[in-house]
């Protein structure tokens, strides 16, 4: 059920803030709303601040947390900055274990690592921020798999798209990272660019 802010937010920034607001229910209670009532940003500092929150609360960032990650990108020379804090959300654990459908959303992903039931490498990781590498084997840790978190997840995943860089293995529950994230644009749900010239004011 949607309720307070996060509805208000999903109305401002779009329905692919939050993994509960991309329902047909919400988009028919959206579009019965005034059009003419509803407030957008009219200066480039206006666009620049909505494309920065809808990447931040996509992925479940704080602000001081995101900042820091678009400033560690933005101090790298000879790179891609736009693809490279792509990859940065992207492989964040937390993420990584939510595209494998170990988790229904990025939020459940972050409580399912905070609560120490994924393995990386065959360690315990409970760090949502850590970054996977190639060749990273992410595995649902065996203590876990019978719980009722993991009920029906096989049929679940078989009706998921998997990434093209994890490789999943549904019988074991596990997956290895087998290269780097290459999201095309039309599947962002933000302008990366504008991003970068918000924090660059």
């Amino acid at each position: 059920m949607i309720t307070g802010p996060k509805y208000k937010i999903a109305r401002r920034l779009g329905p692919s803030v939050f993994d509960k607001t991309q329902t047909q229910k919400f988009a028919m209670r959206s579009s019965s709303k005034d059009p003419k009532k509803m407030k957008r940003a009219g200066s480039d500092f206006g666009m620049q601040l909505i494309e920065k929150q809808r990447a931040r609360l996509t992925y479940g960032l704080g602000e001081t947390q995101f900042k820091n990650l678009v400033e560690k990108i933005q101090s790298k020379k000879g790179t891609d900055i736009n693809e490279a804090l792509v990859q940065a959300l992207e492989t964040r654990l937390d993420n990584t274990v939510y595209r494998l459908g170990f988790a229904s959303t990025r939020q459940a992903a972050r409580q399912m690592v905070n609560h120490g039931h994924i393995d990386v490498n065959g360690k315990r990781n409970t760090i949502p921020s850590f970054h996977v590498s190639i060749g990273d084997i992410i595995t649902i840790r065996e203590n876990s798999k019978k719980k009722g978190l993991f009920k029906d997840l096989e049929a679940k995943q078989k009706e998921l798209r998997i990434p093209s860089w994890l490789a999943l293995n549904t019988e074991k529950k596990e997956a290895k990272v087998q290269g780097l994230p290459k999201i095309p644009a039309n599947e962002i749900s933000f302008d990366v660019s504008q991003i970068f010239q918000y924090y660059s004011r």
